[in-house]
């Protein structure tokens, strides 16, 4: 492996283990990152220790302490908090398996590779990834990582298994608080039914690569820039500032130009749809109503 595991232990299912090591599954390493610089002397800023009363001090004789007031603390050294150590510090046991479908995907966090831990139980891991994989099922284990126990998923991935933790109840917010304040609104057809026109235009797969991070590649050709002596002028384009007067025209033209920049061929609205509010009946026209341009005001179709 060309890192290092960030967790080792056993897997665990009913009286069968075998030894496995996890990987991180995402990397920050090329992101871009900066230090704090002093511009007068071009020395990177040293963080320092500082006591109020004793000044600087060591960070290897530091003790964490957890605040029950004001400024009284409760000291744990490192010797009391090994003590409570619970099992799946160091092993995964698996408790029980459910279909993926049922785990909303809000409660998903970071996903981590699961691959066994030399040779000595490499059987043993085949047989659970390959019974697993045969089931269908999503394996529900406890995992201690970074001091804390988490719920962690396990399902089958290539020769190895994916391990996602999964968030705790209490780090979630309640969706009704914030979501509920959204005011209901009446259904609009025919705006719905351009937009799901939309939508069908913009269809595709999904390819991770399209959506690259255009803030951090315009970081990196400012850095550029100024590393090969220039002076910087290195801009992203403006947000946009559209002002969306009449949604139904919006939508239309939307429609027209495929959907925006990722749409497929142009297409017309439908000849019938209809506006929200009713409108003075319409005078029938000459020519069918499917050939006639889109008005910017909405109007009745006549029937053709």
């Amino acid at each position: 492996m060309a890192s290092r595991p960030s967790w080792r232990g056993h897997l665990k299912l009913s009286l069968v283990a075998c030894p496995v090591s996890l990987f991180p599954a995402t990397t920050a390493a090329n992101e871009v990152h900066f230090h704090l610089i002093n511009p007068a002397t071009g020395n990177r800023i040293r963080m320092q220790t500082i006591d109020p009363e004793a000044g600087e001090v060591e960070r290897r004789d530091l003790v964490k302490g957890y605040e029950i007031e004001k400024d009284r603390h409760i000291l744990l050294t490192d010797e009391e908090l090994k003590s409570v150590r619970l099992e799946s510090t160091r092993t995964i046991e698996i408790e029980r398996f459910v279909d993926a479908s049922e785990i909303d995907r809000i409660w998903w966090s970071d996903p981590y590779f699961m691959v066994p831990d030399g040779k000595a139980g490499l059987d043993a891991f085949s047989v659970i990834r390959t019974a697993m994989e045969e089931a269908g099922k999503v394996a529900l284990a406890r995992l201690v990582l970074t001091t804390r126990e988490r719920v962690v998923a396990i399902e089958p991935r290539g020769r190895g298994m994916l391990v996602t933790t999964l968030r705790a109840v209490h780090e979630m917010r309640d969706e009704e608080e914030i979501l509920g304040d959204i005011p209901a609104t009446k259904r609009n057809a025919p705006m719905i039914e351009i937009a799901e026109k939309i939508i069908a235009q913009q269809q595709g797969p999904f390819d991770p690569a399209a959506f690259n991070d255009r803030y951090e590649e315009a970081l990196r050709a400012l850095i550029a820039s100024k590393e090969d002596g220039g002076d910087g002028g290195v801009s992203a384009p403006p947000p946009r500032k559209d002002n969306v007067i009449d949604l139904m025209e919006a939508l239309r033209r939307s429609l027209e130009q495929g959907g925006g920049k990722g749409g497929g061929a142009k297409a017309r609205p439908a000849a019938k749809a209809k506006p929200a509010t009713k409108p003075p009946a319409a005078k029938p026209k000459s020519k069918p109503a499917a050939k006639a341009k889109p008005k910017p005001a909405p109007r009745r179709r006549a029937a053709g």
